[in-house]
């Protein structure tokens, strides 16, 4: 392999001194805790000092973990180092409530130094007065831009794509493409791709930049360019995108209008927030939270999880309703109140493990129509195999406990049914409502939690009844 110095004598010195240190990225509690004090007691040099030397995602982090207080002292001492890049960093709440608080004038000039879709990011939730506002204050290029931007629906290409691409014909040879991409003042911050295109603009291939560089300025850009591309739909959902450039394992892609025409292109570092963004939903969404509960108000995410905690309510009463069938059982064999809860606990536990399970395989398309019923069976054994492993050491147990061989045998066979059970609901239940268009990662939890409780007491005490009274 053949490299070229990259460092003089003095800058390896240096560079050795360094490798020495421990090296520790990102904000640090210390960081945080001194910068503000600095702001309590006013050291505005202090201040400025330590925010000039970080990056802007470490800036956005200091800005989210600063009380609201010390977050306005901080933009009054250093606003003027306090890039336009560290909004697009920022939590979507604490952005939300550091743009409401800036004139329409001051909005306009932050989204002019952000690409399309950050700046889409920044306007979209404003009131549609305040959008107005700020779009009247833009130039008449910029506005046009940002209208057409904000046009699309939300969570789709169109809002993820930034406009500045690099576009040739195929006639160029490589000569012609490097001294346009010289010659030329406003190119995107970032490419990794040259499109190519016909005379009606549609993109017919795609020159990786390594090509570019290694090919000799005579050669035609038709001769060294992938024909095979994958286009993206102005429509096509997020999720839709991340699954693609991750499946093919792109860095960037033509967006294309409802004609074929190339409007824009989407890069890989876009994706990686959507894929960030969409994981965390739905995670957040399985235990039933929104995901601005982090830096929302408490009122705001009182109401977000008071729906979930309601359904729960509901199927808690379910529940109560199934134990209240054998009162009977229970009062007569206090065994069975002690035990009751371990079989429901451990079901429910199950439950949650496969339902994990499947709603990633959903989002992430390895979990098909084609594999469904394999992937319940596996699940389904797995649960019967568990449920028999754990039946023995609990009916063991309970054995012990109680000095009664017939309650260890009762909850080892109520645990097997139970982690069955859970087994399969765990599968089915999230298979089930994405067929009737129902997001698995928010309805999922509820049902099988409650279908694991109702089975896990009704195998329990019923099988009690039977044996016992």
């Amino acid at each position: 392999m053949s490299e070229a110095p990259l460092h003089s004598p003095e800058e390896e010195t240096l560079s050795a001194e360094r490798d020495s240190e421990d090296i520790q990225y990102g904000m640090s509690e210390e960081k945080v805790h001194e910068i503000r004090e600095s702001i309590e007691l006013g050291l505005v040099e202090h201040v400025r000092q330590n925010v000039a030397e970080l990056h802007s995602a470490d800036i956005a982090d200091l800005i989210e973990q600063l009380k609201p207080k010390h977050r306005a002292l901080l933009l009054e001492f250093a606003d003027d180092l306090v890039e336009a890049e560290v909004y697009s960093d920022l939590d979507e709440t604490v952005r939300d409530e550091l743009v409401d608080d800036m004139e329409a004038s001051e909005i306009a000039e932050l989204v002019t130094e952000l690409e399309l879709d950050d700046a889409v990011h920044v306007l979209e939730d404003l009131e549609a007065s305040d959008q107005q506002d700020v779009l009247n204050e833009l130039p008449a290029e910029d506005r046009i831009i940002i209208e057409q931007g904000l046009s699309y629906t939300e969570d789709t290409a169109g809002r993820l794509m930034q406009k500045d691409l690099i576009a040739v014909p195929e006639y160029w040879n490589i000569g012609q493409t490097i001294d346009f991409l010289r010659d030329t003042e406003d190119l995107p911050s970032e490419f990794y791709e040259i499109f190519v295109v016909d005379p009606r603009h549609h993109p017919i291939g795609t020159v990786p930049l390594d090509k570019a560089m290694r090919n000799q300025r005579s050669v035609p850009v038709k001769d060294i360019m992938h024909r095979e591309q994958k286009l993206i739909p102005v429509d096509m959902d997020q999720e839709e995108v991340a699954y693609l450039f991750q499946q093919y394992r792109l860095t960037s892609a033509a967006v294309v209008n409802e004609n074929g025409a190339l409007i824009g292109m989407i890069t890989i570092d876009d994706i990686v927030d959507v894929i960030n963004e969409e994981a965390e939903e739905d995670i957040l969404r399985l235990g039933g939270v929104a995901e601005d509960n982090l830096f929302g108000s408490i009122w705001g995410t009182t109401k977000t999880r008071f729906t979930w905690l309601l359904v729960n309510l509901f199927t808690a009463i379910l529940a109560s309703i199934a134990i209240g069938m054998f009162d009977q059982a229970m009062e007569k064999v206090i065994a069975l109140a002690v035990l009751m809860p371990i079989v429901a606990s451990m079901g429910g536990n199950a439950g949650t493990q496969t339902l994990t399970v499947a709603v990633r395989a959903l989002a992430t398309r390895e979990l098909t129509a084609n594999n469904m019923f394999r992937i319940i069976g596996k699940e389904t054994f797995v649960g019967f195999l568990n449920g028999s492993i754990f039946a023995i050491l609990i009916g063991f147990v309970a054995w012990l406990w109680f000095s009664d061989f017939s309650i260890g045998w009762i909850i080892g066979l109520a645990m097997v049914v139970n982690m069955l059970v859970a087994g399969v609901a765990g599968m089915v239940v999230p298979i089930t409502l994405e067929r009737y268009n129902i997001d698995p990662a928010v309805a999922s939890s509820v049902f099988v939690t409650t279908i694991t409780d109702i089975i896990g007491f009704v195998s329990f005490l019923g099988i009690a009844s039977l044996v016992l009274l």
